[in-house]
Formats: structure tokens, sequence, C-alpha cells
């Protein structure tokens, strides 16, 4: 069986994970993930490709996404950063693409109560599931999340 293609993509600020405001995003970065989907998954995970993506645009991240779809992707584990809560455009294509994607955030939004902005998300209910506060291991719990839905 063909090993399944997931793509990570990361929107805005996400692409100094581990550097940028370690008290609330933590100081793991992406290169972790490997280990961390080894942890999670075990043997599965090397039936998984991983492409990872970061675009601090909007446009950027549509038509990565779209490029997904014509790559027959599989599935998508998204962060889109502050995108979460202000793009339609972004919500709009999840909505077509047609691709799984389970929405991601380092940090617990709804934990956020200094900015009540950020405990909405406009893309969640074009996800199949949210994941929120594990810090990057949430990226690695999205990957199984969507493992286990397309292989069972």
């Amino acid at each position: 069986m063909a090993n399944l293609k997931f793509l990570i993509l990361n929107g805005p600020n996400l692409g100094h994970i581990g550097k940028r405001q370690p008290e609330i995003y933590g100081s793991r970065t992406m290169d972790d993930m490997p280990e961390l989907l080894m942890q999670v998954m075990g043997d599965k995970a090397e039936e998984v490709d991983l492409v990872h993506f970061q675009s601090n645009s909007e446009g950027g991240l549509i038509d990565r996404l779209e490029q997904a779809r014509e790559e027959g992707v599989d599935g998508v584990v998204f962060n889109a950063g502050a995108y979460t809560h202000t793009s339609l455009a972004l919500a709009d294509c999840l909505a077509w693409i047609g691709i799984p994607c389970v929405e991601v955030h380092i940090s617990n939004i709804w934990a956020r109560t200094d900015q009540p902005l950020r405990q909405q998300s406009l893309m969640g209910e074009r996800c199949v599931g949210v994941i929120a506060g594990f810090g990057i291991l949430g990226y690695a719990l999205g990957v199984q999340a969507l493992f286990q839905r397309l292989r069972g």
C-alpha cells in the first residue's frame, strides 16, 4: 500500500516556531516532527510522507492548498496562525478542495481570554477536527488523526 501524503501547512509568523515567544509557543521546532511522529504513531509513521510549507501570505497559503489538490495530497495539517480568525478566503478554499484537514494551534486559542478574537475560527467548520494547546505535538497528533481516518 502506498504511503499517505500529508501537507503540514503553516501561516504567518510560524516560520520561527521554537524561537518566537517560547513562553506561549514553546521551544520545540518543526525539526522535532519526525521524532514526535514516531512517538505518536510508532512504525505506522513510516507509512506517511510529510511535505512542509510556510507562508506569511494568505494568497500563498491558498495557492499551496490548491496545488495540494492537484498533487493528490491525502490530508492537510494546518496552522493558519492569525488567519484562522480572519480569513474567509482560506475557509472557502478548504470547503472546495476536498482534502481532509485538521486545524492545529500550538497554544489553546480558547484560553486566550485577553484577545477574544483569537477564540474563534473561521476555518474550523471546514476541518475534520481541531487540536489546540499541545505545542508542536499537535501537528503529530493531527497527522495521526488523519492517518486513522484514512486507513482506519
